[in-house]
């Protein structure tokens, strides 16, 4: 196959020796399988934001810190410099989202590292050697349902006590290989302390799976584990290892509005005779 003009620079720096075929044309990228040396490797070869289709992207870069203060207003800006910035954290995003998820043992491609806008990592393959099929091309039965079901929640919990929420799980970004699923795509990550939109997306990540899985073992769609997931960690107390039981119910006890109200009332009694104490004090 003829080399692509980006994975070029890959090729000249002794990192990819051959493009095998295209993989596939997504929203955000086109990925191609590459030999590099004796291995089968995935090139993904991001596309420029004028070319990217995905949606609200904003939503998604919210809380990302931004060291250098002059990137961060050029960025501010909307500048031709800050706009490159921009793609560069975009790219650079899921570079460092792959390393952080492996490290904290999330089912992830290994990342090679990322050249001129495109990522070289593990291409993921079943147990006959073929790339690994995508989680919505697959057929299973309910107790392989419950048990994928299982593992991808975990993984979910894991990735926030990393700090992170996927934001963009589904059936399409989920590749199951001979040992489970395993999750791609994760430029859009978000920062699950930092970002507003993080507790919905969560919910969202989760729903999707659930709802796909439910296909297969409907006992599922009855479980409320986004919930579940959300308060253990507004609380606290969600750890890597959190035995998650599906099941949530919310405080639906009526707030005592009463006694609410008497203790502002009493707190703004004693601020005022604290500030008639200040001002006799001035006045002697």
């Amino acid at each position: 196959m003829k080399i692509p003009k980006r994975i070029q620079p890959l090729v000249d720096d002794g990192l990819v020796d051959e493009v095998v075929s295209r993989l596939m044309s997504g929203k955000e990228a086109d990925v191609f399988v590459v030999r590099s040396g004796d291995e089968l490797r995935c090139a993904k070869v991001y596309k420029e934001a004028a070319k990217r289709s995905f949606k609200k992207a904003a939503q998604y870069t919210e809380g990302r810190k931004v060291r250098n203060t002059r990137r961060q207003r050029a960025m501010e800006k909307g500048s031709k410099f800050g706009r490159k910035e921009q793609e560069e954290i975009w790219q650079n995003a899921e570079v460092d989202a792959l390393y952080l998820l492996a490290e904290a043992g999330v089912r992830v491609p290994e990342p090679y590292g990322c050249l001129d806008g495109v990522l070289l990592m593990e291409l993921i393959v079943d147990a006959n050697g073929d790339v690994a099929p995508r989680l919505g091309d697959v057929s299973m039965t309910d107790l392989e349902a419950i048990g994928h079901h299982a593992f991808v929640m975990q993984d979910i919990v894991r990735m926030l006590c990393a700090g992170l929420v996927h934001g963009d799980l589904s059936e399409f970004n989920v590749l199951l290989d001979e040992y489970g699923p395993v999750i791609i795509d994760l430029p859009q990550a978000v920062n699950a302390s930092a970002n507003n939109n993080a507790k919905s997306m969560l919910k969202r990540d989760v729903d999707n799976m659930t709802n796909y899985f439910g296909q297969f073992s409907p006992d599922l769609l009855e479980t409320n584990f986004a919930e579940e997931i959300w308060q253990l960690y507004e609380e606290g107390k969600l750890r890597p290892d959190t035995v998650l039981t599906g099941e949530f119910e919310a405080d639906e006890d009526p707030a005592d509005i009463d006694a609410v109200m008497i203790q502002i009332q009493e707190a703004y009694r004693e601020e005022q005779e604290r500030l008639e104490r200040i001002k006799e004090a001035q006045q002697e």
